[in-house]
């Protein structure tokens, strides 16, 4: 997450941890055995660290640090870092993405819902690439929902004639990320045997604004933090439009989210 971008909010982010992490599990279950024993794992974008247990839990053995920038984020990993129950070790640092540059083999890169945050960030494949072991792995996943409402409508609001003047300038979606194909380029390009897919989940979220209270922990974050105590004008129209583009059912209210998938294994 950039050094200059929004400023985060764990418990807020946090509040959705289950439909959150299961694409990080997804990503996990598809990512081969690794070449390194005890093995060597990086997660880039660690976030609060409750999904990066979880490459401890799959490698227990591993020396695995998390990286992020966000000090509110880091602070909630001091709860898992540690050895680990398989003789491993679990640490966190501070790093951004947009120059994290590897200064050792790695056995996995990993990064979980980061790398739209970062511009250009195909082309730092090539680096980390170079940096993973032969038999090596890169995986990532990123959301491709841009298109959704809950993105689109969020736009729309920021470029209006209310708000156009202050946050014009403030949401990138539309180069955030790469079409599937692009990215099954870029790796085979550098040599690996990629497989990238996409997945659309439908999140049935309980309670009122759902949908809002979700994007709160993540897409908004850079207009609230823009906009500070004047956010609330902000939020209250797009709360009215996402009601309707997401409207409420008795079991709750679905949230179909696109996300995009790939793992690069680097040749033996």
């Amino acid at each position: 997450m950039p050094t200059t971008g929004p400023t985060w909010d764990p418990a807020q982010y946090l509040r959705h941890a289950d439909h959150r992490a299961r694409p990080f599990t997804d990503l996990l279950s598809r990512v081969p055995g690794l070449p390194g024993d005890p093995p060597r794992i990086a997660d880039l974008g660690c976030g609060p660290g409750n999904v990066t247990v979880l490459l401890a839990e799959r490698w227990p053995t591993a020396h695995v640090t998390g990286y992020d920038n966000s000090p509110e984020m880091l602070e909630k990993t001091d709860a898992y870092a540690g050895p680990t129950a398989g003789g491993g070790r679990l640490d966190f640092a501070h790093a951004d993405a947009r120059t994290w540059a590897p200064k050792e083999p790695y056995d996995l890169i990993i990064s979980n819902a980061t790398l739209q945050w970062v511009p250009g960030h195909a082309e730092r494949f090539a680096e980390w690439v170079t940096a993973l072991k032969p038999g090596g792995t890169f995986a990532f996943q990123v959301p491709g929902n841009f298109a959704s409402p809950s993105h689109r409508l969020m736009r729309e609001l920021a470029h209006s004639a209310r708000w156009k003047d202050r946050l014009a300038e403030t949401l990138r979606h539309d180069d955030a990320v790469l079409t599937p194909e692009a990215y099954l380029h870029h790796l085979t390009a550098l040599g690996c045997t990629a497989d990238v897919w996409e997945t659309t989940y439908l999140h049935l979220l309980p309670g009122e604004d759902p949908v809002l209270d979700w994007v709160k922990g993540t897409g908004l974050r850079p207009i609230l933090t823009e906009l500070g105590e004047e956010a609330e004008e902000f939020v209250a129209d797009y709360r009215a439009a996402l009601r309707e583009a997401y409207p409420a059912t008795e079991h709750g209210t679905v949230f179909p989210f696109r996300r995009i998938f790939a793992v690069a294994t680097k040749g033996a």
